[in-house]
């Protein structure tokens, strides 16, 4: 773990060279993820049983076992303990219910010239969503793909998901059972985004692809970019946590865990004005360990990327929060506003000392999945836009066109574009 104090002279170049280390996929990851796809786009389903036998151990036969049913998930999800089961239809009511907000308006209207103008927003017909079935296999990541998607009306959902040895988690197919998935294939890996992308005799390619995977996934998703829309290229996961002296310590060492224990290459980063309860933290940190089941993972990651920043006053977090535009941010305060409209850069915010990230990744209703490596300072969680495009249209009538064609046919000669200025031109006449 690194400890920094904003007092060191030399505190700017060591929080600099914090928020520019990367922690994705390198050149190797791409070259093995374009050799993967190349290999899907011209084999098509012998590719992906060549691929799912080599990195999940499951043989695909020609027989339904590429697939697992909606039979199969409606069991899972009967299957399930009550109180599980209720869990996911809470968690699936509060993201579907936060999502319909976020369903944006047609707009249609005649400007004081008569140029009629506006936009439409419709559906894409197809997505793709990926559901890690490896280190991490997360019904959670399934409801927050699939809702926003039904919510917008996507008409065609498919899941893809890896199953090692055959192998499926009841959960992730509970969760599929209640947002009403159409497809879920037992495949996954670059492989599985390929043939998503690309399409292959079995399954038909999508429009959009989404969910989180590793780093073979992510960089097949960056590769795949302009074959099909993405939602973003989601690296490890991470969380900044800004916190005073007032909070317990058992609790921010809890949350810093909470980010910890997904990735060895995951990252976690308190700032305090208070060094005595940084180490605190620390010191609570190595104590949680000894109880929790991830520690192997955890303590790799915060050994290798924790870092504690000390400041003076918590008003210098404000600007190493926007450098470091955090996929997480906990803002643990008595008075959060004040930095919450400081900040920003940031995949989602998460205010006061009752407000732990983990409740935000189950049933608070916004999305969890979230810009990682600094992509906060230009992209967004996933929404229903993801999964709707926009279209435009225009409409004049001869005074309209009387009104503005004359300044288009001045531009269109300027960029010597005769033609485009014509068919303005004969209307004109």
């Amino acid at each position: 773990m690194l400890l920094l104090r904003a007092s060191d002279p030399k505190f700017e170049a060591k929080f600099r060279k914090v928020v520019n280390a990367r922690r994705e996929s390198d050149s190797t990851v791409a070259s093995q993820v374009r050799d993967i796809l190349r290999e899907v786009k011209a084999r098509g389903d012998a590719a992906v049983v060549d691929y799912t036998m080599r990195f999940d151990g499951y043989a695909l036969s020609q027989n339904d076992d590429w697939v697992i049913t909606a039979d199969r998930c409606r069991e899972a999800y009967e299957g399930l303990e009550p109180n599980l089961r209720d869990a996911l239809e809470l968690a699936a009511e509060r993201i579907r219910a936060y999502h319909r907000d976020q369903l944006p308006d047609n707009r249609d209207f005649t400007d004081d010239v008569g140029v009629r103008q506006g936009a439409i927003w419709r559906p894409v017909d197809s997505a793709g969503l990926y559901v890690p079935g490896g280190r991490a296999a997360y019904p959670s990541s399934l409801l927050m793909n699939a809702i926003p998607a039904r919510v917008a009306g996507v008409e065609r959902l498919v899941v893809v998901t890896p199953t090692p040895k055959g192998n499926s988690n009841p959960l992730v197919l509970a969760a599929a059972h209640i947002a009403g998935v159409d497809e879920i294939w037992r495949i996954g890996g670059a492989q599985a985004i390929g043939a998503l992308a690309y399409g292959t005799d079995k399954i038909a390619p999508v429009d959009v692809i989404t969910g989180p995977g590793n780093a073979w996934v992510a960089e097949a998703k960056r590769q795949m970019f302009g074959v099909v829309g993405i939602d973003m290229v989601a690296g490890p996961s991470e969380i900044l946590v800004i916190a005073d002296a007032d909070n317990d310590p058992d609790w921010i060492a809890a949350d810093l865990l909470s980010q910890a224990e997904h990735d060895p290459t995951s990252q976690s980063i308190l700032i305090t004005d208070d060094e005595a309860f940084g180490a605190q933290v620390a010191d609570c940190i190595d104590l949680q360990f000894a109880s929790l089941a991830t520690a192997e993972t955890a303590q790799a990651s915060w050994s290798d990327y924790g870092v504690i920043i000390v400041v003076e006053t918590l008003d210098q977090s404000v600007e190493l929060a926007n450098a470091l535009a955090a996929e997480h941010v906990e803002l643990a305060v008595a008075d959060p506003e004040p930095l919450l409209h400081g900040i920003r850069h940031a995949g989602s915010v998460f205010l006061g000392r009752m407000t732990p990230e983990a409740i935000g990744d189950y049933v608070a209703g916004p999305n969890h999945v979230l810009p990682t490596g600094r992509r906060a300072r230009f992209a967004s969680g996933l929404s229903v836009l993801d999964f709707m495009k926009r279209t435009s249209f225009i409409a004049l009538d001869d005074a309209a066109l009387r009104a503005i064609g004359p300044a288009a046919t001045a531009l269109a000669h300027a960029e010597g574009l005769p033609a485009h200025a014509k068919s303005v031109e004969l209307r004109l006449k």
